[in-house]
């Protein structure tokens, strides 16, 4: 992706967050050279991986096959195993309308996939078998709302604004804005998104990034390079 674009995508994305009354976190709106002068104090930031994160997942088809994130919270993996500490994470999201985030599921994290806005959320579900592939036929248990459903494999379950699902490790799932543009709330334990991303087709989680400008915000995945 162009640095350009990720610049451009980011702006719309803060308005369109804006618009539901979500406020980011001071530090979204930092320079890099912001965060190279605060570099001592950021280490939570740093470490946590918190800030602006744009995919399209190494394919170059964002529009197509993509995702916005802002990671707000996260904790320790460490502290998590442990039982004990800052077990949690925050995210808002926006899928775009019929922007696929492929197939995928988690080892560890348990998330709440929650519609903060906007059109219809499509999830399209399957559970693992015991060796953590997909099952193609395998009912797919999952409460949405506290309210216990199973749903067939390979079902699409829609969102309406205000609803949630919650997935477990195992539950794979992929998802869409229906209709439109969704602002998607996730909700879980500790995030890892270098390790704890199991993709059903062979796929990368970031972005390759062109630097044909400079960029407006940093990404996480700028962090290591720029602020080592």
């Amino acid at each position: 992706m162009k640095r350009s674009r990720i610049n451009a995508i980011i702006e719309e994305a803060d308005g369109f967050i804006a618009s539901f009354g979500h406020i980011l976190p001071p530090f979204a709106y930092w320079s890099p050279q912001d965060m190279k002068q605060r570099r001592r104090e950021i280490d939570a930031i740093i470490d946590a991986r918190l800030g602006w994160d744009i995919t399209d997942y190494g394919k170059g088809q964002f529009d197509e096959m993509g995702l916005f994130l802002f990671t707000t919270r996260n904790g320790d993996v460490a502290e998590l195993k442990a039982g004990g500490g800052m077990c949690y994470a925050e995210k808002i999201m926006i899928s775009r309308r019929d922007q696929i985030s492929p197939m995928h599921r988690h080892v560890l994290k348990t998330e709440d996939i929650i519609n903060r806005g906007g059109a219809k959320l499509a999830i399209k579900m399957h559970e693992s078998d015991p060796a953590g592939k997909l099952d193609q036929a395998a009912p797919v248990p999952v409460v949405c709302d506290g309210i216990a459903r199973t749903f067939k494999g390979g079902d699409i379950l829609l969102l309406e604004p205000g609803e949630s699902v919650t997935l477990r490790p195992g539950n794979w799932h992929s998802f869409w804005g229906e209709g439109g543009d969704v602002l998607i709330g996730e909700v879980s334990t500790v995030n890892d998104d270098l390790t704890d991303n199991i993709f059903h087709e062979p796929i990368g989680r970031f972005a390759d990034i062109e630097e044909d400008c400079e960029p407006l915000h940093l990404l996480v995945s700028d962090y290591e390079r720029w602020l080592a």
